[in-house]
């Protein structure tokens, strides 16, 4: 299944779009309460901070008959008053931020853990890390952070140029005819800023996903003495991070005084010509204060603005990487039907299989049936498709052509929740979480198990022994990946997994390929018994396995050369009868 690319134009060029963002938004459910209450107590925060320059003029002209205490004490009121709204006002916008982006990662977790294996084939897993932590953080800041502070910057920054006009039109008039000019130069280095910030989020992906690659095979990196070459490649990786880091520091940099000089030019050129005016007698020294406290008032949101709209660009790629990975296709684990797929003949009809991304054909026209409580092997040299076919079967992958049916019906027809719960699948990778033995045995489980229970699949898988030799038992920590027990070890306890979940069809791939001979026999002895009564596939790297099987099916090239008993295929296969010879000549 190939990625699905973004077709929007609404963040084409790297805009922000905001009808895409609050769509965005909206599927994270939010609070809406805590926004319009947030945004209510800052409007009469800024309603507040508004008066006090209004109170300060009347408090300033009247100097000459002595100082108002009333005034000066309702000034301060005010002042106080305000500073607490408006700490309450942030909080709650803050609040409401936070529990955006929460929901916003819960959906994005919610959404990789269902995306098909397909998807994680195509995309590093430290990128995946990357949308669902930096991309998220951008968004943060903007939400938790920078959103707040502009809402209330607009509410100041409007209700400071409305009274400015009531109280003079002329020297505001001087201060909207700059705003053009300050637009003019602060739009270029947004412009670039928000260019920088996508090329950082997609560099930080890219050394995230290196990264948690690497050091998830650290031990083939030591066994390969590739130590210089992964110092190398992370060290090219981090030089880049590091360019493009520092171009965004000079931006950032840039930004902050440019607007800073811009608006003390503006607030010089005002004082000079309010001066004038307070000279000529045209203004009183109260009103002159009273606007130098609004023109204050506005310097700070505008400085805001500014940082908001160099924010706003930098979370624009993070949101179309985000809305690109909630638009692909996830897995719909509970469409279908529910029912048990025990005593039914398991098919594969000519089927055809191929990545989507290259094309390239794995599979062609190959069919089999596996009837009730039979066992059929599959052999053949490494690469044929072999695996492959266990993952059509698992449903990780849809065949390009054919059918894959249990009984009279289409596997696709039944739910994937059920038909996955109905089958035991050990792989030749032995794969293992980290966290405990008993979490490990139980890890998908829908119901809780006793001790008794888990002790007795392990006793089938032969794996009782060892366990109980450790000192926490079926608590112990098998480390990350499971490095803390060894590949037999780790291959049964993926047995015991598999014997716990009492499956209708068992799929073994290589399941014993770790075993000594004490504990393979000990264990085929255990899976014959597990195998009564059930269908059971088997990828075979064992003579005894191909001797035993019901039916065998020879796969090279991606399709099947011969099948049926292994005497039928040694009198008449002849390339089946030199693959037994080469493969099994000990």
């Amino acid at each position: 299944m190939g990625r699905p690319q973004a077709t929007s134009p609404e963040l084409a060029g790297g805009k922000f779009d905001l009808k895409s963002f609050l769509k965005l938004i909206r599927q994270t459910s939010p609070r809406y309460w805590q926004l319009w209450v947030g945004l209510a107590l800052g409007l009469l925060a800024t309603g507040a901070q508004l008066m006090v320059p209004k109170f300060a003029q009347t408090l300033i002209n009247g100097f000459s008959h002595g100082i108002n205490q009333t005034l000066l004490i309702g000034v301060i009121g005010l002042f106080l008053v305000s500073a607490l709204i408006s700490a309450l006002s942030g909080s709650l916008l803050g609040i409401f931020g936070e529990n955006v982006v929460a929901n916003l990662r819960n959906t994005l977790w919610h959404k990789l853990v269902r995306l098909p294996v397909s998807y994680f084939d195509n995309v590093k897993t430290g990128e995946m890390t990357s949308r669902l932590v930096n991309d998220s953080t951008q968004i943060k800041d903007l939400l938790a952070n920078a959103f707040p502070q502009v809402v209330t910057s607009i509410m100041q920054l409007v209700g400071a140029i409305v009274i400015m006009v009531l109280m003079d039109w002329k020297m505001t008039l001087i201060m909207v005819l700059a705003v053009p000019a300050v637009l003019l130069v602060m739009f270029p280095i947004m412009k670039q800023t928000g260019k920088i910030g996508r090329q950082r989020q997609d560099a930080l992906a890219d050394f995230s996903g290196t990264a948690d690659e690497t050091l998830s095979e650290i031990r083939l990196v030591k066994s390969s003495n590739a130590e210089p070459f992964e110092t190398t490649t992370g060290s090219g990786k981090i030089k880049s991070l590091y360019q493009i880091g520092l171009r965004e520091a000079i931006y950032d940099s840039i930004s902050g005084p440019v607007m800073t000089a811009t608006m003390t030019a503006l607030f010089v050129g005002v004082l000079v010509y309010a001066s004038a005016r307070v000279a000529s007698g045209t203004m009183t020294m109260g009103t002159l204060v009273s606007f130098l406290m609004y023109l204050f008032q506005i310097i700070g949101p505008a400085g805001t603005l500014g940082q908001f709209f160099t924010t706003l660009a930098k979370a624009s790629g993070s949101t179309e990487r985000i809305r690109d990975l909630l638009i692909e296709q996830e897995e719909q684990l509970t469409i279908g039907d529910d029912q048990s797929v025990a005593d039914q003949t398991l098919a594969m009809k000519h089927v055809d299989f191929a990545y989507e991304d290259d094309g390239q054909q794995i599979l062609r026209d190959v069919s089999f049936e596996a009837k009730p409580n039979t066992v059929v092997a599959f052999a053949g040299p490494s690469g044929g498709g072999k695996s492959t076919v266990f993952g059509l079967l698992e449903r990780y992958y849809q065949p390009s052509a054919g059918q894959i049916t249990i009984g009279d019906q289409a596997i696709d027809k039944l739910s994937i929740n059920s038909w996955r719960s109905q089958i035991g699948y050990v792989s030749q990778d032995s794969a293992i979480m980290a966290g405990t033995i008993r979490q490990n045995l139980t890890y998908g489980a829908d119901q809780s198990y006793s001790d008794e229970e888990l002790w007795h699949v392990l006793e089938l898988a032969s794996a009782a022994d060892f366990v109980r030799a450790m000192v926490d038992g079926l608590d112990t920590q098998v480390g990350e990946r499971g490095v803390k027990v060894s590949g037999g070890q780790r291959q049964r306890l993926a047995i015991a997994r598999a014997f716990l979940r009492d499956p209708k069809i068992l799929m073994l791939d290589e399941a014993t390929a770790s075993l000594d001979s004490e504990s393979e026999a000990m264990v085929q002895k255990a899976l014959g018994e597990l195998m009564k009564g059930r269908t059971t596939l088997v990828i075979a790297h064992r003579l005894s396995t191909i001797v035993d099987a019901d039916q065998i099916y020879f796969i090279e090239n991606g399709h099947v050369s011969g099948s049926g008993t292994h005497q039928e295929l040694m009198a008449d296969v002849p390339l089946y009868r030199d693959y037994v010879k080469i493969q099994f000549k000990d």
